[in-house]
Parts: C-alpha cells; sequence; structure tokens
C-alpha cells in the first residue's frame, strides 16, 4: 500500500495557468511572486518527480511541507 500525504510546495515564481497545468493533482493558488501546489503525493519517488519537473523548468522551490491530517 502506498503512502499518501498531503503536501505543500511553495516556489518562487507567479506560475502561469499553462505550467499549473503539469500538475494537475495538484491545486494551485497564486500569491505575489509566489505560487503554492497543494494536493496528494503518494509516495517520496511522486515528490521527486514534481520537484525534478519544477527544476527542469527554472523554478526555484522554496519549501515544501507535509501538512497534517485533520
Amino acid at each position: 500500500m502506498r503512502a499518501v500525504a498531503k503536501m505543500l510546495i511553495r516556489v518562487d515564481a507567479e506560475m502561469s495557468d499553462e505550467l499549473s497545468g503539469a500538475f494537475p493533482h495538484l491545486t494551485a493558488r497564486h500569491h505575489r511572486a509566489s505560487t503554492t501546489l497543494t494536493g496528494q503525493i503518494s509516495d517520496q519517488q511522486e515528490l521527486q518527480g514534481v520537484l525534478n519537473l519544477l527544476s527542469s523548468l527554472g523554478i526555484d522551490v522554496i519549501e515544501v511541507l507535509t501538512i497534517p491530517e485533520d
């Protein structure tokens, strides 16, 4: 069974809707000069894939947090 955690990834960019579309399983919220992506990440491999894609797009990651379950 795969562990699932709700994650928040904050990046140092205002991502366009087109760029945010590269992460369909995450919800993008735009903030002044940054964007947060939140959603379910099933395992370390999936998280690394998201981080690698952001890096390949030239987007710097500011922080990655696990959001506690309610």
